[in-house]
């Protein structure tokens, strides 16, 4: 919901500049929800176009005095900030599980994979390193440099509130970046608490900035001039939108989209170990995560026996408050919970059989949160909406193949190339899988195949805009620039005039 601001009302979330809260021109405002209360529980600011252009001048003024420090003062910054995350972590946490609706532990669990790549970035020097060619000609040295870019501006989703913006910034940050973030706004507050902790990390002031809005605000920084690179992570339709937008005002983007996972499941499998992480990976966060399993393509001659272990599981799954110990929230919005509960009313029209139906289970929670229990529907049809359309919540899918060349071309013939996993202990089958495979992040025996930080993260197909990935060796390439220097240094006694082409001695 937009609406102006009641200043009566609830509190109202700010935007971050230059180290401190601002509440810009606009009067639009949103509404932030507990979803494990269904209420409103602060509004937060919706900035105009306006409104970004002022964030992203502040950002230019302060990103030469930023460029210019030493690596190890960025480095020092970094480690600050490192620390007083991890003494504060569970501040944070509070308020993923208050916004986001997951539960403490899967909130603490988001907030360590973030770390990673501070961490990383705090030693992210060795990769500032040019190559040097000397005497490529007679008293001729070549050598590249790698420079930061400017102002990048970074477009984060609602499902990992903490997580998503460390992986970007903390990598732009540490090349020499100022960074502008436009969070989600159903859940912005984390974005404030860690614009507020580089602040008190000794990041100057104007180096990292957060605007919150809506498409008025992301339209401004895809378009504005002196934004030179954007980063987004969300659904593909969006980040094909911002993609195409973002190019066509000439910057550099890097645009994370919408996935289909699917879990393949060999008749050598060990069905328990496949049961747990289907499970694991098909309900934590309540589904609302782009690396979550939410097709498991199992082989026929194994497929009753995975599904009752994989249904028998599920009973002993506790949904309710993420405060309360339970294993799953609720959804991010109602409206949201009751777009993924339409979709087993349709798997039932298509054919498939509802094995667990998460729709009016008993919850330990607010009876007006946004529930919805975790769901399996076995034999559903590679026709039916359910199975191709990116549901993101609790729906776990079972599809029956009759091996492994069937299940490979199911996972092939899917437009989206996020993540997919083989459980299996035949090693040729595995080996054969992450070879042919057309998806950027494999699992062999590991759900969710999300790579350390000194990897890179990213899909294929339309699950990936541009040609960068995130963090990792391809988040620095994708913060800087390579430049190119041709060097020489003449003797005295060397000069005169030669209009001829250059010539080696």
């Amino acid at each position: 919901m937009t609406d102006t601001i009641d200043r009566t009302d609830l509190a109202v979330l700010d935007h971050w500049v230059n180290g401190a809260p601002w509440e810009g021109s606009s009067e639009r405002s949103g509404d932030v929800y507990n979803p494990a209360l269904g209420t409103v529980q602060k509004h937060v600011r919706f900035a105009s176009r306006e409104d970004v252009g002022a964030v992203v001048d502040a950002a230019s003024s302060a990103w030469t005095q930023w460029r210019d420090a030493s690596i190890a003062k960025r480095q020092a910054v970094l480690f600050s900030f490192r620390e007083l995350l991890n003494e504060r972590k569970e501040e944070l946490a509070e308020i993923l599980t208050a916004e986001h609706g997951k539960v403490l532990s899967d909130a603490r669990g988001e907030i360590a994979r973030g770390m990673e790549v501070v961490e990383f970035a705090c030693g992210v020097g060795h990769l500032t390193k040019g190559a040097y060619s000397e005497n490529v000609s007679t008293g001729i040295d070549v050598y590249t440099l790698r420079q930061p870019l400017g102002v990048v501006g970074i477009i984060s989703p609602f499902n990992f509130p903490a997580m998503v913006p460390l992986w970007f910034f903390s990598i732009a940050l540490a090349a020499g970046n100022a960074v502008v973030l436009k969070p989600s706004e159903k859940d912005p507050t984390a974005a404030n608490w860690l614009a507020g902790l580089l602040t008190e990390a000794g990041l100057p002031d104007g180096v990292f900035n957060v605007v919150h809005g809506d498409k008025e605000a992301v339209d401004a920084l895809l378009e504005h001039p002196d934004v030179r690179a954007i980063s987004f992570v969300g659904s593909t339709p969006i980040a094909k939108y911002v993609y195409e937008t973002a190019t066509a005002n000439g910057k550099r983007v890097q645009a994370l989209g919408g996935a289909k996972n699917h879990m393949l499941v060999l008749p050598d499998a060990d069905l328990d170990l496949a049961a747990d992480a289907a499970v694991n990976a098909g309900f934590g966060s309540a589904g609302e995560r782009c690396m979550a399993i939410s097709v498991v393509l199992a082989v026929d001659s194994v497929a009753d026996a995975f599904v009752a272990k994989v249904a028998e599981r599920m009973g002993g799954l506790k949904v309710g408050d993420g405060h309360r110990g339970s294993d799953m929230g609720p959804l991010i919005t109602g409206q949201h919970r009751d777009k993924v509960a339409s979709y087993i009313e349709v798997a039932g029209a298509d054919g498939a059989s509802v094995v667990v139906d998460g729709r009016g289970i008993e919850v330990d929670g607010d009876a007006n949160g946004f529930w919805l229990g975790p769901t399996l529907i076995d034999n559903v049809p590679t026709s039916s909406s359910v199975y191709g359309d990116e549901i993101f919540g609790p729906v776990l899918s079972v599809v029956r193949v009759s091996g492994y060349e069937e299940g490979l071309g199911i996972i092939n013939n899917s437009r989206y190339g996020n993540g997919t996993a083989i459980f299996t202990n035949d090693g040729g089958a595995a080996r054969r899988f992450q070879r042919e495979a057309t998806v950027g992040m494999i699992g062999i025996n590991v759900p969710i195949p999300v790579p350390v930080a000194y990897h890179s993260f990213g899909g294929w197909k339309a699950s990936l805009f541009g040609d960068a990935k995130a963090y990792g060796p391809h988040g620095f390439d994708f913060f800087t620039a390579e430049k190119a220097v041709t060097s020489r240094w003449l003797d005295p006694s060397h000069g005169g005039i030669n209009l001829g082409f250059p010539q080696h001695d």
